[in-house]
C-alpha cells in the first residue's frame, strides 16, 4: 500500500493547512516521534505500542491489549493514510517510513513548556531590556570609569547566551530528539 512515486529522497511541498492538519492530531505527532526515534522507520505493530504507551503514561509492557489494538486500528485506518497522503510517510507491509517531507514539520512544531514564555516574548521583553540599558547609559546613570565597550559586551553576551540556550531547547524539543514526545517532556 506504500505511495508511489514518494521517495526519501524526493521532497514535497506541504501547503500550511496540511501541515496544521497533521500536526493537529496528538496520535499523528506521537506517532511521527516514534518514527523519527527509529531511524525514520518503524513496524506498524511497534508503532502502536509505543504510542499506545504515550497516550495512556505507561511503560509498554503495561499496555493491555485494548489499548494496544485501538492505537493500532485507528492508525491504520485513519492516520497512516493522512499521513501517506500528505506525502510525509509511506507505508508498506507493515513498515511506516518517513519521507523527506516530513522534515518541513518541524519548523512549525514550537513546544513551550507549561512554565516558560514563548520565545518571541523573551526576546522582546530582552531588547527592552538591552534598549533601558542604553537609556541609562546615555543620560548617565551609570559612572564614566566604567569602560564604554562594557555595555555593549553585556548586551551581546545576553543575546548570545539566549540564542545558545534557545538553540538547545529547541533542537531538544523537535520530534523524535527525547525519548518522549515534546508535550509529554513538561
Amino acid at each position: 500500500m506504500g505511495q508511489v512515486g514518494v521517495s526519501r529522497t524526493e521532497k514535497r511541498q506541504l501547503s500550511r493547512d496540511d501541515v496544521y492538519d497533521i500536526l493537529s492530531n496528538q496520535r499523528r505527532r506521537y506517532a511521527l516521534h516514534a518514527i523519527k526515534q527509529e531511524n525514520e522507520r518503524a513496524e506498524l505493530s511497534d508503532l502502536a505500542e509505543q504510542v499506545a504507551a504515550w497516550e495512556n503514561d505507561k511503560c509498554i509492557q503495561d499496555i493491555t491489549s485494548t489499548e494496544r489494538h485501538r492505537v493500532y486500528t485507528s492508525m491504520q485506518q485513519t492516520h497512516l493514510p493522512t499521513l501517506e497522503r500528505a506525502g510525509v510517510i509511506t507505508h508498506d507491509n507493515g513498515t511506516v517510513t518517513l519521507t523527506d517531507t516530513a522534515d518541513s514539520l518541524d519548523v512549525y512544531l514550537d513546544v513551550v513548556p507549561g512554565d516558560s514564555i514563548p520565545w518571541a516574548e523573551y526576546y522582546l521583553g530582552l531588547a527592552a531590556v538591552s534598549l533601558a540599558l542604553v537609556v541609562a547609559i546615555w543620560v548617565g546613570v551609570f559612572p564614566p570609569s566604567i569602560p564604554s565597550l562594557v555595555w555593549p559586551t553585556v548586551i551581546t553576551l545576553l543575546f548570545l547566551v539566549s540564542a545558545a540556550y534557545h538553540v538547545k531547547e529547541t533542537r531538544r524539543l523537535q520530534l523524535g530528539a527525547a525519548d518522549k514526545p515534546p508535550e509529554l517532556l513538561e
